[in-house]
């Protein structure tokens, strides 16, 4: 069997929550990571399964931190989320949403109205100002028969106070309520990552994705087929990954840590007869 190499890397994706910033501080070595594969001509996609904001907004968020793309580099388990739906709700439909701008302006370009009740089907983003009413509007509703609907299914988030609930936590209230497994659309699904590379016009075996959860990055691009790198600047440390079963291609502490090794790589290789 061959050893992958990261010089077989030409494209990536790119989580963001955990491996380029916590929160609105960012990870050291983000921006010089991202300027360098940009240099470098590797195609990326930043790509997140936090649904909050428009991939416009993720732009001007991670430009606060020196790091500098367009909304064609942002792909969200929102966007995700809208184009996966009308294989199971046909646009024009009534939908109960749990979820902040990013996910609700996805699901209204996608053609699809929101209401509170008599719904098709119930999508669950992460929400920051989730409320007890909205639980009760969604179990309400999935008990009547609605679809039960989640962009992702990360029961933690990294931000810069800790590790804080995620969406997963707020899906484990509703699913207890209702006795209903939410068809989940985000990362580890097979079906984010085949969006995703076509996006980018990429092959699976040339593709990497640099993560820094096990149960979602890592699970998620083994599954997809693609070569997977695991950050340690996230939620899960090397016991964490241990835990999981799971074994990435490579672990590294940090993103400096990736490129060092990556140039160092490409150097021994430019080297070989």
């Amino acid at each position: 069997m061959q050893t992958k190499s990261l010089t077989d890397i030409r494209n990536l994706l790119i989580d963001m929550d955990g491996v380029l910033y916590h929160g609105n501080a960012p990870v050291p070595g983000a921006r010089e990571f991202v300027a360098w594969a940009e240099e470098r001509g590797l195609g990326f996609l930043l790509f997140t399964n936090n649904s909050t904001l428009t991939p416009e907004q993720y732009v001007l968020k991670i430009a606060k931190m020196g790091i500098m793309v367009t909304p064609e580099h942002i792909f969200t388990s929102a966007q995700a989320t809208a184009m996966y739906l009308p294989r199971l709700v046909p646009p024009g439909a009534a939908l109960y949403v749990i979820g902040q701008d990013g996910l609700r302006v996805a699901l209204t370009e996608a053609g699809y109205r929101f209401a509170d009740s008599d719904v098709s089907a119930v999508v669950v983003g992460m929400d920051t100002q989730l409320t007890y009413e909205k639980l009760c509007l969604a179990t309400l509703a999935i008990r009547a028969g609605a679809l039960f609907v989640a962009t992702n299914p990360d029961v933690t988030f990294p931000s810069e106070r800790g590790i804080i609930p995620g969406n997963g936590a707020a899906l484990a209230a509703i699913e207890t309520a209702t006795g209903v497994k939410p068809i989940m659309v985000g990362k580890p699904e097979r079906a984010i990552f085949e969006i995703a590379l076509a996006r980018l016009g990429a092959l699976a075996e040339n593709t990497a994705m640099i993560g820094d959860r096990p149960e979602t990055d890592v699970l998620g691009g083994q599954q997809a087929g693609l070569m997977t790198i695991h950050v340690l600047t996230g939620v899960a440390n090397r016991a964490d990954l241990a835990a999981s079963g799971l074994t990435p291609d490579w672990v590294f502490d940090d993103l400096p840590a990736l490129r060092e090794a990556w140039v160092a790589a490409s150097a021994g290789a430019d080297r070989q007869p």
